[in-house]
């Protein structure tokens, strides 16, 4: 399994991140990426933690830790910067949280993490057709979501990527243990969305190509 949306203690997760990393071996995931909630004042603080720990465990975990971040209620203007910033500091994962239906993010994030090169845009909410067509011109990964009230558009999010071509990832957002997904809720998260099997095989599959393509700094026994 791989997981590419996660938070720690280090933004308003309830684990150590060394905590989650041991959770998520016993869990049986491949991967794992930490994307903690940052913003242009702990964007530093929070990689340089991350990407400090990736270093320290490498030896010691069966397990490839993805350190990234997730830019959060950044104003629309000053994402292009926080993305280059953040993968100039060790992010092997950008994601930005999109236009969700549940919180008051602000309008125009959407196109400026797009416009920007994100990796992933975290329930994007109602997003437009003409973004989900930037995302696909892109390469840029819209996300289903596990999470409560963020997975209330999954089924527009999956109606706008058929109609563009976009790519889909499915993740949970983890804050806490109880979050986690298992292969069969991840995979019903999927069919809950609306896609078809196939589609759902596929999504999966594009999450094992971002897991391989952030392999810098993986963690092996």
């Amino acid at each position: 399994m791989i997981e590419l949306h996660t938070h720690s203690l280090l933004s308003d997760g309830v684990l150590l991140p060394t905590e989650a990393l041991s959770r998520a071996v016993v869990d049986g995931f491949e991967a794992y990426a930490i994307t903690d909630h940052v913003d242009t004042g702990s964007l530093g603080r929070v990689l340089a933690e991350l990407t400090r720990l990736s270093k320290d465990l490498r030896s010691e975990m069966r397990i490839q830790f993805i350190p990234g971040v997730e830019l959060t209620y950044v104003p629309p203007r000053m994402i292009a910067g926080l993305v280059a910033d953040a993968r100039r500091l060790g992010a092997e994962l950008v994601v930005v949280h999109g236009e969700t239906v549940v919180e008051p993010v602000a309008p125009g994030t959407n196109r400026a993490a797009l416009e920007a090169g994100c990796d992933i845009l975290a329930h994007p909410g109602l997003i437009s057709v003409e973004d989900a067509r930037l995302a696909a011109e892109k390469g840029i990964y819209l996300e289903l979501s596990g999470r409560r009230g963020h997975c209330l558009a999954n089924g527009h999010v999956v109606r706008m990527a058929r109609e563009c071509g976009a790519r889909l990832v499915i993740n949970s957002d983890a804050h806490a243990p109880g979050d986690t997904m298992s292969l069969d809720r991840r995979r019903a998260v999927g069919l809950g969305s609306g896609l078809s099997e196939a589609e759902v095989d596929a999504a999966l599959e594009d999450m094992r190509r971002i897991a391989a393509r952030c392999r810098r700094n993986p963690i092996t026994l």
